[in-house]
């Protein structure tokens, strides 16, 4: 994808790198002894009025004179400025004299005239007459030759010398090898101020905290994935967080550590991917303030994943255009996650021909969370063969919450041999969900250990759902302390019915409290009836007229009409019944026929018991008869019993 910017970027490619192989050659370029001392004794006044020409021709002056340190200074000087016909009579004439410094930079005119061989040479004058700067060069010269050994020897020299680029090199040599011994020399360099070897040894920091607090079997993180109560893909669009490093380092409480410090030294530096860093330890800790500029500061370098970052940051504080504005950038700049991003936000606008632009934009620059978001946007509008084609190219890349859908969707085409695999294959990626549909897909074979075990091991990672599964099982074996583990895992999850089943666990071990007492107020609510309430007030039904059980043993009988009521009008007949009888008692007597007939006619034997007795005390002897019969029918065997009884009554009184 060619954005506008790319051509003038592409015109500009010759002069940066001419730029850049002057930058690599000052890094290595040695100032003459001369020079040095000029610029550490001349007066505060010199320094600032004397300009380069001045210097040069100071120098020039001298080194015509045959002096020595002018001749090396010169030629550094005309080196650095690129002219290497005018450099190279001075510092040759000055490497004659035996002066090192400028041994050393003959050796990079050399190099960048393309004599590497003697410039090598030249660089071994200097080394052997102990220039740290020369010694590094030839340890590089001797590296990109293969000759580790060589370039190990020399590379030491100049780290042991002090000198940070030496330091840094033989880091990055030894790294290369898994020796042990490279954190030590990356911070050398990064004590003298070398900003890569910061971020390396930042990042190799990080890395050996991360694996004592994971431990060296853990997998990472998994995606977030909601609890559902059936069979269950992912359903949000999957992009990444704020924190685009990767996982933010930390100690324990969110203290700053040793990681920490050092990325900040690089990033303060300039170096934008210890900048991303930085922010992304900073997101972690909460501290969003300054995390965002340090995302802006490595975004506008040219970080794309600093900007899907910031892009992130921005949206979570509610400036969504804002947001939009960083992801764009970062999505030109080929990150897959912002273009996944900016895919959900148009998705979510209603755009689905943008959205789909962008989650293809994502799939292109290698993020497989693209083809997983197409698939999804396709299930949405119901375009079901297209959504399969998606989610199995994400699932064969590995995607595990595609692998799922996928298995979902083949579910719900009746083909569950064809699913199970792929639940499989997600669940053993670590998809929660899928492991808690294959205990579904068990549970429907009549195959309950087999689900239990696939329900567990959902439990285990925090699946609400599969907790309250594993819960009713326990329950079922009589394994009540088990059971409440899990019911309370469910229910603190937000199942309503898990947290109903803990409720009645609870309010089984409660002693009897006895008749009411006139003028004796009953306890406060107990942990049993605080589960009941959780989940009436997510509508379970049954704990609806639970609660108000409850609150009608405590006296408080508007709390017991209140939930009884609600109950009632949402269809239970229970929930009816009990209001009826409220009503009764206080002398509504219509109105409870009313909630009685309700609940009679959904079944419930003792409201028609109820009703048959209304029907008899008006005199409605053909209604009561209706009634008693409706009540023989629903029973329970007692109810039927007494309907019996007062049915035959009341054909006594008809036939009299």
């Amino acid at each position: 994808m060619v954005f506008m910017g790319d051509r003038a970027t592409l015109l500009e490619t010759g002069r940066f790198v001419q730029r850049h192989a002057r930058n690599a050659a000052d890094e290595i370029i040695e100032a003459a002894g001369a020079v040095g001392a000029a610029l550490d004794t001349t007066a505060e006044t010199d320094a600032d009025t004397e300009n380069e020409t001045e210097t040069e021709a100071r120098h020039r002056r001298a080194a015509e004179r045959g002096d020595l340190a002018s001749m090396s200074a010169l030629g550094a000087l005309l080196l650095r400025r690129g002219d290497l016909d005018g450099a190279e009579p001075y510092l040759r004439g000055a490497t004659a004299e035996g002066d090192r410094a400028a041994a050393n930079n003959l050796g990079v005119l050399l190099h960048q005239r393309g004599y590497a061989e003697e410039a090598a040479g030249w660089w071994r004058v200097a080394a052997v007459a102990g220039s740290a700067p020369a010694a590094h060069a030839l340890g590089r010269h001797h590296r990109e030759r293969g000759d580790e050994p060589a370039a190990e020897y020399w590379l030491r020299q100049a780290a042991e010398q002090g000198h940070a680029l030496g330091a840094y090199a033989l880091a990055d040599l030894l790294e290369h090898r898994s020796d042990v011994g490279a954190e030590r020399w990356l911070r050398a360099a990064a004590e003298q101020g070398h900003r890569e070897a910061a971020y390396r040894l930042a990042v190799a920091l990080e890395r050996r905290a991360t694996e004592t607090t994971r431990g060296p079997h853990d997998t990472g993180t998994r995606l977030p994935v909601p609890g559902a109560g059936g069979v269950v893909p992912t359903g949000a669009p999957t992009t990444g967080t704020g924190a685009a490093a990767g996982r933010a380092a930390g100690e324990p409480g969110g203290e700053p550590n040793e990681a920490e410090q050092w990325f900040r030294q690089a990033a303060a530096r300039g170096h934008r991917r210890a900048a991303l860093h930085l922010g992304a330890i900073l997101e972690h800790r909460g501290e969003l303030k300054e995390a965002g500029r340090w995302y802006l500061s490595s975004a506008k370098e040219g970080e794309a994943k600093a900007a899907c970052a910031l892009g992130f940051l921005l949206r979570d504080a509610g400036d969504e255009e804002s947001a939009a504005v960083w992801w764009l950038r970062a999505a030109q700049d080929g990150d897959g996650n912002a273009a996944n991003a900016l895919g959900a936000l148009h998705a979510a606008r209603g755009e689905q021909q943008t959205a789909e632009r962008w989650y293809r934009a994502a799939m292109d620059a290698g993020d497989v969370n693209g083809a997983y978001n197409l698939g999804l946007l396709c299930a949405a509008q119901d375009r079901i063969p297209q959504a399969e084609q998606w989610y199995r190219r994400a699932a064969y890349a590995g995607h595990r919450e595609a692998a799922n859908a996928l298995a979902v969707l083949l579910l719900q085409a009746g083909d569950a041999n064809g699913a199970e695999p792929w639940f499989s294959k997600a669940a053993e990626a670590g998809s929660v969900d899928a492991a808690f549909n294959l205990g579904i897909l068990h549970a429907g074979r009549d195959d309950d250990r087999t689900a239990l075990v696939w329900y567990e091991r959902a439990a285990a990672a925090g699946h609400t759902e599969a907790a309250l599964q594993v819960g009713i099982a326990a329950l079922r074996d009589g394994d009540e302390r088990t059971a409440e583990r899990h019911l309370r895992c469910a229910a603190g999850g937000g199942s309503a019915e898990a947290a109903f089943r803990l409720a009645s666990v609870l309010d089984a071990r409660r002693p009897d409290p006895g008749p009411a007492v006139l003028g004796v107020s009953r306890e406060e609510k107990t942990e049993c009836e605080e589960w009941y309430e959780r989940a009436a007030q997510q509508g379970h039904r049954r704990a609806q007229v639970r609660v108000g059980m409850l609150a009608a043993g405590r006296g408080d009988l508007a709390e017991a009409d209140r939930w009884y009521r609600e109950a009632a009008e949402a269809g239970s007949r229970n929930g009816a019944f009990n209001l009826g009888l409220l009503l009764a008692r206080e002398g509504s007597e219509r109105e409870a026929a009313l909630w009685w007939t309700r609940a009679a006619r959904a079944g419930h034997g003792r409201a028609a018991l109820r009703l048959a007795l209304l029907a008899a005390r008006r005199g409605e002897l053909t209604e009561g008869r209706h009634w008693c019969a409706r009540a023989v029918e629903l029973g329970p065997a007692e109810v039927a019993e007494r309907a019996s009884r007062l049915s035959e009554a009341l054909h006594q009184e008809l036939t009299a």
